[in-house]
């Protein structure tokens, strides 16, 4: 569901921009409160996991769609919602500057679409809410699908919405309402049942990760080497093999445009736009993650390569913001002294 920059105006990019750099700055301030060193490596290699789950495209039967792990929910669940919403805007950055996959004009619109709803609305409203009466697989699973499912349709509401505020008339507000709604409502199920499994291993393997995320506490124990070196290991694995296999079908918000608009390309037309795409042809030295020298679908090596790196670099931004946090809070803590 990443948005492209021919979806909006320049007016409601930098709307939603402000938004989610709000967003974040509150993130900051929240996430001290539950910021140690237990915490930072776990926010790097769950990034890097995103990253390398959104490159999964599977299938969506009868469709001629596609659909990936939007990873929000899952983020929330194992950081808590102020270091998740924080890592997934690491992952989309990444995504955006290097590899070409949401626009720099939509950035805001992606990282509210995909971030806000699920970390900030469905993960303490409703995965939340579910699974306080102690976590079992059960309430785990009820709570991941229920969650995933709401979070999704949330963010396929909102891109109808930036797009009907942004004037863009081959996209009739109902038409593309009616085809948004329910793909994602298929996407949003299989992103439920993903996120409960990925959870129930956590949760098995240690079940103070969930625990102190809910209750938003710092890490507690000893520090989670298996989970974090199963993590790292199923990102490398998912970026740099399991890519291969994505599906090349459209996924569900190029499908819903194509159906609406009678066209996969819309018209930009102004010269923000304009110059963005020329910045982000730039700066993607991936492009569609593949090598640029490549013509049409992307080879396994250059899949391969998009994979590793793009985890690697996810993973060093979101570490990084971890540790900026945790050093601001200590120095934060020394001056009252």
């Amino acid at each position: 569901m990443h948005m492209a920059d021919a979806l909006i105006s320049p007016q409601v990019g930098g709307v939603m921009l402000a938004a989610a750099v709000g967003a974040a700055a509150y993130s900051v301030r929240k996430t001290q409160d539950d910021m140690d060193e237990k915490k930072i490596p776990l926010m790097g290699v769950m990034g890097a996991f995103i990253f390398a789950a959104q490159m999964i495209n599977f299938t969506i039967p009868g469709t001629g769609s596609s659909g990936h792990l939007g990873g929000g929910l899952l983020l929330a669940a194992v950081l808590g919602p102020y270091a998740g919403f924080l890592t997934m805007a690491s992952v989309l950055l990444i995504q955006a500057l290097f590899f070409g996959d949401g626009g720099l004009l939509a950035y805001g619109c992606n990282v509210i679409n995909l971030g806000f709803w699920t970390c900030f609305v469905a993960y303490p409203l409703i995965y939340r809410r579910l699974a306080r009466k102690g976590l079992t697989r059960k309430r785990i699973f009820a709570a991941s699908m229920a969650a995933a499912v709401a979070g999704l349709q949330l963010g396929a509401f909102s891109v109808v919405l930036e797009t009907f505020f942004s004037g863009k008339t081959e996209l009739h507000f109902m038409a593309f309402l009616l085809l948004m709604q329910p793909i994602h409502l298929a996407i949003g199920a299989v992103e439920g049942l993903v996120t409960s499994a990925l959870l129930a291993y956590v949760w098995q393997a240690r079940p103070e990760i969930l625990e102190n995320a809910a209750g938003g506490e710092a890490a507690t124990g000893k520090p989670a080497r298996k989970v974090l070196a199963s993590l790292l290991v199923a990102a490398v694995l998912t970026g740099g093999f399991v890519s291969w296999f994505a599906s090349t079908k459209p996924d569900g918000l190029e499908w819903s445009v194509q159906r609406a608009a009678g066209t996969a390309e819309l018209e930009e037309g102004d010269r923000v736009h304009g110059a963005l795409a020329a910045l982000q042809g730039a700066t993607a030295i991936l492009p569609d993650y593949g090598f640029k020298a490549e013509q049409g679908a992307a080879s396994n090596a250059g899949t391969s390569v998009s994979g590793i790196a793009g985890g690697m670099l996810t993973l060093a931004l979101a570490g990084l913001t971890g540790i900026s946090i945790n050093l601001f809070k200590k120095r934060k803590k020394t001056c009252r002294r």
